[in-house]
């Protein structure tokens, strides 16, 4: 075979790598946007919660902002307030610090498995792109070598056609590789750092409220209201 489209095998390669090569750059934008729109987040609120005047207020913010941070702050709220009426569970169990460190801390989890999404698609492509296209590359050279021993003539126009269409594989492989693994190592880095700040405001939290005399204010009304 003399071009690419009498060679199913290098085209079908081709395609792949060309698929693999647009999912990684679709990853690689939407975490790049869900990155920086998270960070806003984060920002925004860890601001204006460290500026309200007490844990009510901070429990306002909380609940009227999005993010991972806000999230995470509603989960704890709720953790600590006081239902009498709720069944018990094992996750019920505990003093006020202990169910709120394991509230936390599946939460941070939670935040840590999203964040990681896609990533492993990243690594994947990383990995098995080059031998992708080093398997077109390979299915090329031999079809060409067999069409160069059906012609009975090796001379170079025969030969470096067939041949560097064949390696085009192999390069297209590697061009597609190297993105992906770049991205993944960043993203790799990128969710340690963050889930690191999280965690150092989770742990912040957990001492705050510890320290203050918290009352979930719904769940007293409610107690309010059943006396009446």
């Amino acid at each position: 075979m003399s071009t690419f489209t009498e060679s199913f095998a290098v085209n079908l390669t081709l395609a792949v790598l060309l698929v693999f090569s647009i999912v990684t750059w679709m990853l690689i934008l939407a975490r790049v946007w869900q990155s920086v729109r998270d960070a806003r987040r984060d920002a925004a609120f860890k601001q204006a919660f460290w500026a309200a005047k007490d844990l009510h207020a901070g429990e306002a913010i909380a609940r009227a902002q999005p993010g991972d941070l806000a999230a995470l702050t509603v989960a704890g709220f709720e953790a600590i307030s006081e239902d009498k009426e709720a069944p018990l569970s094992l996750d019920s169990l505990g003093d006020r610090k202990d169910i709120l460190e394991r509230t936390l801390k599946s939460q941070l989890q939670q935040i840590q498995h999203r964040k990681e999404y896609g990533l492993m698609a990243l690594a994947s492509i990383g990995s098995t792109a080059p031998f992708v296209g080093l398997f077109g590359t390979v299915w090329g050279i031999m079809h060409a070598l067999q069409n160069i021993s059906l012609s009975n003539s090796a001379s170079l126009n025969i030969v470096a056609g067939p041949v560097g269409e064949a390696l085009a594989a192999t390069a297209f492989g590697i061009a597609t590789a190297i993105p992906a693994v770049l991205a993944y190592n960043y993203g790799v880095r990128r969710v340690r750092t963050t889930v690191a700040g999280i965690d150092q405001f989770a742990t912040d939290f957990l001492h705050l409220v510890m320290k203050s005399p918290y009352r979930a204010e719904k769940k007293a009304d409610g107690k309010k209201d059943e006396g009446k």
